[in-house]
């Protein structure tokens, strides 16, 4: 199954099912003909994988590997990668390949968009939040201590591969953070909210999700308006992972400091929720149709404990969504949509509701 992100001037596709990653040497080739080196850029559990091996491409091309977790999303390890790529003679008219999940994805696709002013990159996406999400729209980027994916650019890739058979290696972690972002996009796209999302087919949803993304992208790349509303979630969600690096660096053993994406967007879902009731945006049912969409991905959207509601307030006023004011993305009458200007007083009495502490 292929879905095509329709975007000026080079629209792009997202190959979806099993075994597809046998595609990606025909692609590459059709695509840039005149290539003549790739550097594949992966993770060293990836390249473990048995089916990572049996990888081909017809051009020579190089394996560098990255480092594990969002810590491995910095300025160190873009300047890894760029060098490495001057290292292996890597032109502008040749190709960077992304092997695994988000983090790779993000993290490459910035490298390619700055090295030699930009080189084209390729996304064989491994996990289901990278296939389903971080892998499709362009959006690249690292981390800096005071929050996530703070720097980074819009630059599509040339392709994008989602094969669905690499998903079978992933940890019930691994499968937890990609749930929380699929929870997202069962409010998003034309069809009522429901929660008809968790009785379909694996194929059938990362399709459904990578649809509803593109048409979103391909409808406002830059994310000036309507794409915000992909960050459902998202805005306590970074919030929670920023207090998490946060406290990592600190040496801290908090729950905060090992919670995966997802969780963290699964948390800024139920809390988006409570927002939008406390506001009168929508209704007790639809507060309860979040929590069993939760539930149904084995979810919780539980804030972690002994967080501070003044701290996550802060981390929130820096998102990049905001525009000098409290912005959120949150459910209503018009379904969800960005709403700027929402009362920090509001925000800190849902997040207190939720149990954290002043």
């Amino acid at each position: 199954m292929d879905v095509m992100v329709n975007v000026t001037p080079t629209p792009y596709d997202v190959v979806i099912g099993p075994g597809t990653r046998r595609e990606l040497d025909e692609r590459v080739t059709n695509l840039l003909p005149d290539a003549r080196r790739a550097v594949v850029v992966t993770q060293a559990a990836v390249a473990k994988q048995a089916w990572f091996a049996a990888l081909t491409l017809s051009i020579p091309y190089e394996i560098v590997l990255i480092g594990d977790g969002e810590d491995a999303k910095n300025f160190s390890t873009i300047e890894t990668l760029c060098r490495a790529f001057v290292e292996m003679g890597l032109s502008r008219g040749d190709v960077v390949v992304a092997v695994g999940g988000g983090l790779v994805s993000d993290v490459v696709g910035f490298a390619a968009a700055i090295y030699h002013r930009g080189v084209a990159s390729v996304t064989l996406s491994t996990t289901l939040l990278g296939q389903i999400d971080a892998a499709i729209g362009g959006k690249t980027g690292i981390n800096l201590p005071e929050g996530k994916n703070l720097v980074g650019t819009f630059t599509q890739p040339l392709l994008v591969i989602c094969d669905t058979e690499t998903l079978s290696t992933l940890d019930e972690a691994a499968w937890r953070c990609g749930r929380g972002e699929m929870a997202k996009y069962a409010f998003l796209g034309d069809a009522k909210p429901s929660t008809d999302i968790l009785g379909e087919a694996l194929e059938e949803q990362v399709f459904r999700c990578v649809a509803i993304k593109a048409e979103v992208v391909a409808s406002d790349e830059r994310e000036s308006g309507h794409r915000m509303v992909l960050n459902y979630g998202h805005t306590l969600g970074h919030a929670i992972e920023a207090v998490g690096l946060d406290l990592r660096a600190q040496g801290s053993l908090a729950p905060v400091t090992t919670m995966q994406h997802g969780e963290a967007v699964a948390v800024g879902l139920a809390f988006a929720a409570r927002l939008a009731r406390r506001m009168g945006r929508i209704d007790d049912a639809r507060v309860v149709l979040h929590e069993e969409i939760l539930e149904g991905f084995g979810l919780s959207g539980a804030l972690p404990g002994d967080l501070s509601a003044a701290a996550l307030l802060d981390a929130m006023s820096r998102d990049k969504k905001a525009h000098h004011d409290l912005t959120f993305v949150l459910d209503g009458p018009n379904g969800v949509e960005p709403v700027r200007g929402v009362d920090p007083a509001i925000v800190l009495a849902t997040l207190m509701d939720m149990g954290a502490k002043p």
